[in-house]
């Protein structure tokens, strides 16, 4: 009997029926606002996960980013880029007397340079002589056909040991860059090498040391001019 009525109620009292759709469309609601707060956490959720990637993804663009100006390992030049230098120069010198404090006290002093070419060019190694200082440095260049650069490495009379940390790169027209990564008496160090081709007969070398990664200080420049090879060389190195 109680079905009955509440059927009869159902199917013939409309403001019964309003109630229901009423209560339906609010039903409706509550369960949508639930959809979208769930989505909310949901959101939530996975920008804390990535919120620890993006940090580092964006530490990692900083920190690449963070590099003195100029600075590339990636620069690239031809087997030809030394060709200039074949032969025989007389050279000055000058070298900052202490780095990395704000120095501005140079020593000076002349020297002789001779350069052979190897391998077609491949390789040139030149030896310079500063007769003041009574000591020599070898110069040792390679170029890598593959990747298309040099590689620059230094060998210290004082020492004999060759520079296990080459400076990479090459020239564009009449200037040449070399860059690397080292260390200076337990500092780590960017390197940079200059070169420019002022002419036929001179050149100049630069090279300077970023200890902060914003910076560059020269520390040692050297001036090229051209020279008799028989009167500076013998048997392809600088005479005594």
């Amino acid at each position: 009997m109680i079905k009955i009525l509440w059927i009869c109620c159902v199917l013939f009292a409309p403001g019964f029926r309003v109630f229901l759709g009423q209560v339906s469309a609010k039903m409706h609601a509550i369960e949508a606002d639930r959809c979208k707060q769930s989505e909310v956490l949901c959101a939530q959720q996975e920008n804390q996960h990535s919120s620890p990637v993006a940090e580092k993804s964006s530490a990692a663009d900083k920190s690449e980013t963070n590099v003195p100006p100029g600075y590339s390992t990636e620069r690239t030049g031809t087997m030809h880029d030394f060709d200039y230098f074949v032969g025989g120069w007389t050279t000055q010198q000058r070298r900052l007397k202490a780095r990395a404090v704000g120095s501005n006290d140079w020593e000076e002093f002349s020297g002789n340079l001779c350069m052979s070419e190897y391998l077609g060019g491949m390789v040139t190694v030149d030896e310079l002589y500063l007769p003041a200082r009574g000591t020599a440095g070898l110069t040792i260049r390679t170029f890598d056909t593959e990747k298309r650069q040099w590689a620059i490495y230094w060998v210290s009379s004082s020492t004999g040991k060759l520079d296990p940390v080459p400076t990479v790169g090459g020239f564009e027209g009449d200037r040449g860059e070399f860059y690397a990564e080292d260390e200076d008496e337990g500092r780590p160090i960017k390197v940079r090498y200059l070169w420019k081709k002022i002419d036929h007969d001179h050149a100049r070398w630069e090279q300077a040391f970023s200890y902060d990664n914003h910076t560059w200080e020269t520390n040692w420049t050297a001036d090229f001019t051209r020279a008799d090879s028989t009167i500076v060389c013998e048997g392809g190195r600088p005479k005594r």
